[in-house]
């Protein structure tokens, strides 16, 4: 896809991957919305002047407040980036079940009723995309991160069904799968992690080829060790 021209809402743009996807966008030539919930990012990314669509995703009026927040106005790509990490260790403490409901939520059913709702905006224009940011967690879970990365499984799976639903169609379907990136999500985490810039510009040289999946950093290599044995991808990762 030649993303010149092209309008594209990125939600979770006010920060993070998202708004590094957001910047390198609007360079490329697309005009960018991005939704946010932080009343002082969203002041941020004003002043670098993003429209911004203020939305808590986590339960149903967000959604209502992106689709209001669109208006009549087309759509050609609708990346869905918001995401959020919670504790679901037992080992650690039992799981805060709000928190876990609002990860839930933000995670897994955020995005699949923006699609629903968008959806037919995305059919009326002649060449669409629609990007799901997953996670390496997608394809091997870590013990740490059980629920989230159930959350980041159920969306790589609702997006290989959507693809082959919406094959021989205009609409492309994009999966990117992060690994740690450097963000607030991660911030509590040690070890090497991607730089944000780099993971959206992996992720937008994905959408310019048209690729199904953009495995990001090193996810790549993950990827070619679950290729080979699904089951040593999986004891690799439990181990964290």
């Amino acid at each position: 896809m030649q993303v010149n021209g092209k309008t594209v809402l990125v939600t979770g743009g006010t920060d993070g991957i998202g708004l590094r996807l957001a910047r390198q966008l609007r360079a490329k030539g697309a005009a960018v919305i991005v939704t946010g919930r932080t009343p002082e990012r969203i002041a941020a990314a004003e002043a670098e002047g993003f429209e911004v669509i203020p939305a808590e995703l986590t339960g149903p009026a967000g959604i209502e407040a992106v689709v209001a927040g669109l208006g009549a106005r087309p759509l050609d790509v609708l990346i869905n980036n918001a995401g959020r990490g919670t504790s679901h260790d037992y080992r650690l403490a039992p799981p805060d079940a709000a928190e876990d409901e609002r990860m839930l939520w933000l995670n897994l059913h955020a995005p699949v009723r923006l699609i629903a709702r968008l959806m037919d905006k995305l059919r009326a224009q002649p060449e669409a995309m629609i990007v799901n940011v997953t996670s390496g967690l997608a394809i091997a879970p870590s013990a740490g991160t059980a629920l989230y990365s159930a959350t980041k499984a159920a969306m790589r799976s609702y997006t290989q069904g959507l693809r082959a639903q919406l094959k021989g169609t205009q609409i492309h379907v994009l999966e990117a799968l992060p690994p740690v990136v450097k963000t607030q999500m991660t911030e509590h985490l040690g070890g090497s992690k991607m730089q944000p810039e780099e993971c959206a510009r992996q992720i937008i040289a994905a959408m310019e080829r048209g690729a199904n999946e953009a495995n990001v950093g090193m996810v790549k290599f993950l990827q070619a060790v679950h290729s080979l044995s699904p089951a040593l991808a999986r004891r690799i990762m439990l181990q964290f």
